[in-house]
């Protein structure tokens, strides 16, 4: 059995007030044993040493040059570590964790049994409390009821991800009877939210600055050594970064191809203005673009290379690109 799902693309606009989203490209890498923590705490931005049971966290995997593996969500399920991330990244990251990990006392491996269901809308929260006798929130992002994981990600707008075997999420998505839309979905509201979109074409192409994980408490620059962490340093306190993540917008007629290029206007002219991480095109033409591009104080004008009648245009973001830690 699968679960049915919706396969139109809606804008944000013509969503619903509540809807669940079908996460079937959603992994996550378990980290168990009696050095699990001391283990990723050399090897990823975040501080692992803060990571409670009710705690989510935001962090990457780099490599040695600082370059980006994986963007994950962290929070702790039966006692183990798990790295929550779209499956086309768990590859690398998986093998890179591996390959350091043979002195040290922890297994690492892809967490195949489990899956993944969002819950998103006004009122997500009451409609979660109907099913479970305990509900994330702000303050205890991460909930272990039976064998469910509840995840409250904060925002703008209430998502919840639920997590558990691949028939009892078929039971829970029953029980909400509300339509289920495909994870495309997703990625529009994680591009409208700034939280940066890798897949296993732009893994290692990036330091975590230059997708705004500074700015969305993904690194911390207390916690002392990690994989890549001079480079992580360097761009942070001699300022030699100078991209960063960004959310844009357009209208078009025709469908985004995969190497579709970004352009910004140079006087007459017009050149390559960044890179493309992920996009999302409703059906009505309202195209969702997460980009990353020069960070100047004023955008030129932008345009695809495959319409360029449709400017592109930069949304706010809803965070500072300052660290928040």
């Amino acid at each position: 059995m699968t679960m049915k799902t919706i396969t139109d693309l809606p804008s944000l606009a013509q969503l619903p007030d509540n809807f669940l989203i079908d996460l079937n490209n959603f992994g996550a890498i378990s980290l168990s044993g009696q050095e699990q923590s001391s283990y990723l705490q050399g090897q990823v931005t975040c501080d692992v040493t803060q990571c409670s049971d009710n705690a989510l966290m935001i962090g990457a995997h780099c490599d040695a040059k600082g370059k980006v593996f994986s963007v994950f969500r962290l929070f702790n399920r039966q006692g183990d570590h798990l790295l929550l991330q779209p499956k086309s990244c768990i590859e690398n990251s998986l093998m890179a964790l591996k390959k350091f990990a043979v002195f040290s006392k922890v297994d690492i491996t892809q967490a195949n049994e489990l899956h993944y269901l969002a819950l998103v809308g006004d009122q997500a929260s009451q409609l979660l409390a109907k099913q479970f006798s305990h509900v994330p929130d702000s303050d205890n992002p991460v909930i272990q009821v039976d064998s469910t994981s509840l995840i409250c990600l904060p925002g703008q707008q209430d998502r919840f991800i639920i997590i558990d075997s691949l028939s009892n999420i078929h039971n829970i998505q029953s029980a909400f009877s509300l339509p289920t839309y495909d994870h495309a979905v997703w990625d529009l509201l994680e591009i409208t939210s700034g939280f940066p979109l890798l897949n296993s074409a732009t893994t290692g192409q990036y330091v975590p600055q230059m997708l705004n994980l500074q700015a969305i408490s993904g690194i911390s620059f207390t916690k002392g050594c990690y994989m890549g962490q001079e480079t992580v340093a360097r761009m942070q306190y001699l300022g030699k970064n100078k991209r960063a993540l960004f959310s844009l917008i357009s209208q078009r007629t025709e469908v985004i191809q995969a190497d579709d290029l970004l352009e910004k206007q140079l006087g007459e002219n017009w050149r390559k203005a960044g890179d493309i991480l992920a996009y999302y095109q409703a059906d009505d033409g309202h195209c969702a673009i997460q980009a990353v591009l020069v960070n100047d104080d004023e955008l030129p004008p932008m345009r695809m290379s495959s319409q360029t009648t449709q400017q592109v245009s930069a949304q706010l973001l809803p965070y500072s690109l300052m660290p928040s830690d």
